[in-house]
């Protein structure tokens, strides 16, 4: 055995017929390409060839029949290949690094030439089965579920990979094994046709929830109750709680793997359209499902009514702000788990388009037709701009995160101006109303509980308007703009106060006037004491003289009304020569009644629906009238005739004119032409 090892003529000829038996065993098993090759060898080529001991042919030669003895048929397996493959991709890696730098007229005659085996196209056979395997499979995605599979599959995808690149990168192999090479090739095409397929169904179909956006409150009640529902959204195999955009960590992993392979096999676009189709639509699907949102273009909004609009308005306001704090940060996340290094770039992708339509909604609003009824709604999206867009900026690359700046002050410029003139046009409707019907009963006007309650709600936002004033008034210069807003505020009230009065003098009873500008001045005052918000505006020293102007035109309201029927309660006219003149006395009590009568039938049918205003008034006048009438009654009723005659001219007792009192002010139309009460005995 040594000296057939160290002969070199026996260890040829052993070479020789190791040769011809591998041939006779493989048959036709093997492939044209390879067949090429063994021809190439044959004829004397300096090529690498698989060794076989001599010895081992010996012991065949020597065997009792005089015939080789086949060895067991092993069947053959990607895994069972996959050493061997491993070894002749190092060896070609080798072979191609030594000969880089050998020039033509060095390789000679018979060049750097590098021998494929057979067993290579027969991977990438069982390879292709594999493939055509899991193709046919229903439901398809389903060999990611057997964690072996998956190393099987993408280990085999590296190795197909990485001798497609060592073919084509090693000119012998191009040379001589351009069959193989196109074998390879489609096959490596079709791999990457079926990586494709799955990391866009995987991407769509495994994603465990699209949970909805919780608050602190149901987080809470989400810790302190674990339900059945929270158990089953639990991924198998372990407790991790999934978060948008609802992959398990085991997926994730898998998809970026996936990435790995079809960018190492120069399919890394074709990847990556597929993530970006996948997460665009998975990312509008929730953001329909979460929080109502369509995307509407620019023309769809100015055609909207405001009835359209105002629920509109909300589900921008929701989308964007949950965008800025859950969904766009998880697509970033995402994007740089499975795309390292290009996460920047596909964020972009999926969600820049996005971004851009809210801006637009938002400048699309502030171009509709403006009303006041709009101030509110557009200081929403303007907060919302202003709060919640800069942390979806941050996201984006420098080059973008410019260009969303430059469109967010435009927007918030644009909705600042719509605002200032809504409240412009506030300001002309208080000067244009010129209405010269009065309000029955003296109650408050319409005017005057529209624009209170508008700039309540305004001075609600009073900090985002101060900013809106001061950012995108147009006012002269002259002006300050750090107290603009509270300037404008303080020129609708003087523009309010000035038009009721002018109101007030449409009545042509000067009592009923006074009770008009006391109902209109206490609810004016009521609602600035009742807004902290805007009694910082108007502060402590206005709010002093329109409580000073209420009790002004109470004093005038007394005066006019009970003032004179104080007037027939006095001793003037009631005596001569010290004695009681009864005609006279008998006129008074008829004057006082009928006057009183027409008091009561008239005022019962104002309004005054402040409570405490009302109280107020009631207990003045019966401040001064009861005492008053019942000391007249107590010097004068005596001097009439019991019975008939008292009856006939004493009317009322004091009592009964208290309750009569209290029966005013209370808006009743169908009050009786005389006040009647029960007498009192």
């Amino acid at each position: 055995m040594e000296k057939n090892d160290k002969d070199p003529d026996l260890h040829h000829d052993d070479d020789h017929n190791n040769d011809k038996s591998k041939e006779e065993e493989k048959g036709d098993t093997v492939s044209d390409d390879v067949d090429v090759d063994k021809k190439e060898n044959v004829d004397g080529s300096n090529a690498e060839t698989d060794h076989v001991d001599p010895g081992d042919n010996a012991d065949k030669v020597n065997s009792p029949l005089g015939q080789e003895e086949a060895p067991p048929e092993i069947p053959q397996t990607i895994e069972s290949l996959s050493e061997e493959l491993d070894q002749l991709l190092a060896s070609l890696s080798l072979h191609k690094e030594e000969h880089k730098d050998v020039t033509e007229e060095e390789k000679g005659e018979e060049g750097n030439y590098f021998q494929i085996p057979q067993f290579v196209g027969k991977f990438l056979d069982l390879f292709e089965d594999k493939l055509s395997k899991h193709d046919t499979v229903d439901p398809k995605t389903t060999w990611y579920q057997d964690p072996e599979e998956v190393s099987s599959l993408l280990e085999a995808v590296d190795r197909v990979s990485k001798l497609m690149e060592l073919l084509l990168n090693t000119k012998s192999c191009l040379d001589h094994h351009e069959s193989l090479i196109n074998h390879a090739g489609s096959i490596q095409q079709r791999a990457m046709a079926f990586l494709e397929d799955e990391f866009r169904v995987l991407l769509e179909e495994s994603v465990i929830k699209e949970p909805a956006v919780v608050t602190e409150d149901q987080q809470d009640h989400h810790n302190d109750s674990q339900d059945q529902d929270n158990v089953n959204n639990v991924p198998e195999g372990g407790d991790e709680k999934i978060e948008y955009p609802g992959y398990s960590e085991e997926m994730v992993v898998l998809l970026r793997k996936i990435v790995e392979r079809m960018k190492g096999a120069g399919y890394g676009c074709e990847c990556k359209e597929a993530y970006l189709v996948g997460r665009r639509n998975i990312l509008m699907r929730t953001l329909k499902q979460e929080c109502e949102f369509e995307k509407v273009s620019i023309d769809e909004v100015q055609k909207m009514s405001w009835g359209e609009l105002e629920t509109e308005i909300p589900i921008w306001n929701k989308t964007v702000k949950d965008c800025s704090s859950l969904f766009f940060p998880g697509e970033l996340k995402l994007a740089e788990k499975i795309f390292p290094g290009d996460e920047g770039s596909l964020f972009n992708i999926v969600t820049h388009g996005l971004a851009i339509q809210f801006l637009g909604f938002a400048e699309a609003v502030a171009m509709t037709r403006r009303s006041t009824e709009k101030l509110f709604k557009i200081l929403d999206i303007y907060e919302t701009l202003r709060d919640g867009f800069p942390a979806i900026e941050e996201l984006f690359t420098e080059e973008l995160r410019s260009e969303l700046r430059s469109e967010v002050t435009s927007a918030r410029s644009r909705l600042g101006e719509t605002a200032i003139n809504i409240f412009s046009d506030l300001e002309n409707s208080i000067k244009s109303d010129s209405s010269k019907t009065p309000v029955p009963g003296g109650a408050v006007h319409p005017l005057t509980r529209y624009t209170m309650n508008y700039l309540k709600y305004s001075c609600e936002y009073k900090g985002t308007l101060e900013q809106v004033f001061k950012s995108h008034s147009k006012m002269e210069e002259e002006e300050s703009t750090e107290r603009a807003f509270a300037n404008q505020l303080m020129r609708i009230m003087d523009l309010l106060d000035g038009n009721m009065e002018a109101k007030s003098k449409l009545y042509k009873d000067i009592p009923l006037s006074c009770i008009f500008m006391m109902n209109n001045g206490r609810y004016i005052v009521q609602k600035i004491k009742g807004s902290a918000e805007i009694h910082e505006v108007m502060g402590d020293t206005w709010c002093r003289k329109r409580s000073s102007e209420l009790r002004t035109y109470h004093k005038n309201y007394q005066r006019e009304t009970w003032g004179k029927l104080l007037g027939f309660l006095g001793h003037e006219g009631l005596m001569h020569n010290n004695k009681i003149v009864k005609p006279n006395l008998k006129e008074r009590f008829k004057s006082f009644n009928a006057t009183f009568d027409e008091i009561h039938k008239t005022q019962t049918t104002w309004v005054v629906n402040d409570e405490q205003l009302q109280s107020e008034l009631r207990v003045s006048i019966t401040a001064v009238m009861i005492p008053a009438y019942r000391a007249f009654m107590a010097r004068f009723g005596q001097y009439l005739d019991p019975g008939r005659q008292t009856e006939k001219y004493v009317k009322y007792q004091p009592e009964d004119i208290e309750d009569l009192i209290d029966q005013l002010f209370e808006g009743n139309t169908s009050s009786s032409s005389t006040a009647t009460a029960k007498r009192r005995t």
